[in-house]
């Protein structure tokens, strides 16, 4: 399998916020915002393996700045890192005001994505080429990122066979 490029892998998706998106404050809801941030992450993933994938971890999710509701969510994924079967995703989040034309940072998220077969069963992917000099740095910031992941579930592990 030949590596792909973290550009190979980019998508970007815009969603427009609308009332039934947000709390009573008229403000985008972060269960709302997760779940764009999760299929734009998986889009990415798919894109890269060219296979389904199933959600294993989110690492992170930053709220910066709420967003209101006539807004447009703009969704920047690409995939970051790749193990055998497994790939990091990074998914920026913007938000932008069409009668001013303003866009502003709102969010960064991390996800783990495995790929899988017709029956759900884990599948080798293509490994990944950094090209730029903050892919590879980002690259070798997903690989910490997922020693961490996988300390975590060691220990979460751990800690359920002894309450058990």
């Amino acid at each position: 399998m030949r590596a792909k490029t973290p550009r190979e892998s980019m998508v970007e998706m815009t969603e427009l916020v609308l009332p039934n998106d947000t709390n009573l404050l008229g403000n985008l809801l972060g269960g709302r915002l997760m779940h764009f941030i999760d299929v734009a992450g998986a889009m990415a993933a798919q894109r890269h393996s060219n296979r389904a994938v199933v959600t294993a971890c989110i690492d992170s999710v930053d709220f910066r700045h709420p967003v209101k509701q006539g807004r447009a969510v703009i969704l920047r994924a690409k995939v970051t890192w790749v193990g055998r079967t497994s790939m990091e995703v990074r998914v920026d989040v913007y938000s932008e005001d069409f009668l001013t034309g303003n866009r502003e940072f709102n969010s960064k998220a991390y996800l783990t994505f495995v790929a899988v077969d017709s029956e759900g069963k884990p599948v080798e992917v293509c490994g990944l080429s950094p090209e730029t000099e903050e892919e590879k740095r980002e690259f070798e910031a997903a690989a910490r990122r997922r020693e961490e992941r996988l300390k975590r579930r060691k220990a979460m592990s751990e800690n359920t066979a002894c309450s058990g």
